[in-house]
This record gives structure tokens, C-alpha cells and sequence, in this order.
């Protein structure tokens, strides 16, 4: 049985953290993604799903963490965002803080705010979702356990239907990855890879 076909203009992509920070060998945070992002073609996959869907009409939001310079606004200095500050990550105006080259041309907005995991909390994602008369969400980006799945679990609270790309997504270690694809995800969303949502998506 063919499973059922979505809207391309009721969709939307959201890329979590596509920074140079995670994703470009001599930042601070790529050696932890480093083993999944290349065997999995995380980028590679990443630009083909934009390209195709941006396309159809798929709406493509760029979803950055960016924090002052002296990280004034970081909040809690704890956990990951310790960690963050320690390695000097994802400060606004440096060249690790910026999306990489390669999504760039197929973004349409980029989100204001994210200063945590919830790419929902203290942003106007909720608020370009609807404007724009989104229902889906796909989800790509880093990291799959962290910010990648706390998006998705607010998108769900919140009544979209979430797609996990997961192809398209990378943690710091494939024990991470497997157990959010095959554990976690499935309760809140579908978990495709970039090539199947292709599939799914109609004009």
C-alpha cells in the first residue's frame, strides 16, 4: 500500500545548525560529527533534498544557534552550552557561526533567536511555519539527539506532522544516531531518508 502523499506547499525543511561549526574540517565541532557526516554524505544528501524540494514549492528554513560575542546571552553556563563557550562556537560574525556555502542559495528564511536546543523556544519559527501554511516538517541538521530531536518534539506538541530526515542528520556517535532513529524518533515522527521524502512529496 502506497503511503500518502505530502503537500509540497504545506511543507517545509528545517535545517538545524548547518554551520561551519559542525560542519567544516578545522571548526571546533566537526571531529565529533566527523565519522557519520562523511559515511552517511550528510551535506551531499542535505543540498540534494533542498534542491529538489525548493523545487516543488518546499519551503526551506535555515535554523542557526548564534550567540553574542561574549556570550552574554548564552544563559546557563552548563552542559552542552559549556561546552560551546569553551570551544568559542557559534558566535555572531565568524566565519564558523555562518551557514556553510552550500545551502545558502536554497534558503528562503532564516530563524531569529535560537540560543538553545528547541529550534521553537524564543524564535519565530512557529510563527513563519503558519504564515506560510505549513502542516509538514522535515527536519535535518545536528545534533540528531540534541537539538535535532528536541525540534521535532515541539513540533509535534504543536500539531505539525514531523519527518526526521535521517540522512540528513548526524550526532557524535552512531550509538547516538541508531538509538534516536529507532527509539526516540518513532514516536513523534516518520524517519525517512532525503530520497523517500522526495518520493513522498507532491507538486
Amino acid at each position: 500500500m502506497s503511503l500518502p502523499k505530502l503537500k509540497a506547499r504545506e511543507t517545509a525543511i528545517v535545517l538545524i545548525e548547518f554551520q561551519n561549526d559542525f560542519c567544516k574540517p578545522g571548526f571546533p565541532l566537526y571531529p565529533g560529527v566527523e565519522p557519520i557526516l562523511t559515511k552517511n554524505r550528510v551535506i551531499k544528501n542535505t543540498v540534494e533534498v533542498v534542491r529538489e524540494a525548493k523545487k516543488k514549492g518546499v519551503l526551506i528554513v535555515g535554523c542557526p544557534v548564534l550567540f553574542e560575542p561574549d556570550y552574554r546571552d548564552l544563559g546557563q553556563e552548563f552542559g552542552i552550552k559549556a561546552n560551546v563557550k569553551r570551544l568559542g562556537c557559534f558566535r555572531k560574525g565568524t566565519k564558523g557561526a555562518e551557514f556553510i556555502d552550500e545551502l545558502k542559495p536554497y534558503i528562503d528564511v532564516y530563524v531569529e533567536g535560537k540560543r538553545g536546543l528547541d529550534g521553537f523556544h524564543g524564535t519565530n519559527l512557529d510563527v513563519i511555519l503558519r504564515y506560510n501554511g505549513i502542516k509538514n516538517v522535515a527536519i535535518a541538521g545536528f545534533l540528531t539527539n540534541v537539538c535535532v530531536e528536541s525540534t521535532a518534539r515541539t513540533a509535534y506538541d504543536l500539531n505539525y506532522k514531523v519527518i526526521i530526515l535521517k540522512d540528513c542528520t548526524a550526532a557524535n556517535s552512531w550509538e547516538e544516531q541508531i538509538y534516536a532513529e529507532t527509539k526516540l524518533f518513532p514516536l513523534i515522527a516518520e524517519v525517512l531518508t532525503h530520497k523517500e521524502f522526495l518520493e513522498r512529496l507532491e507538486d
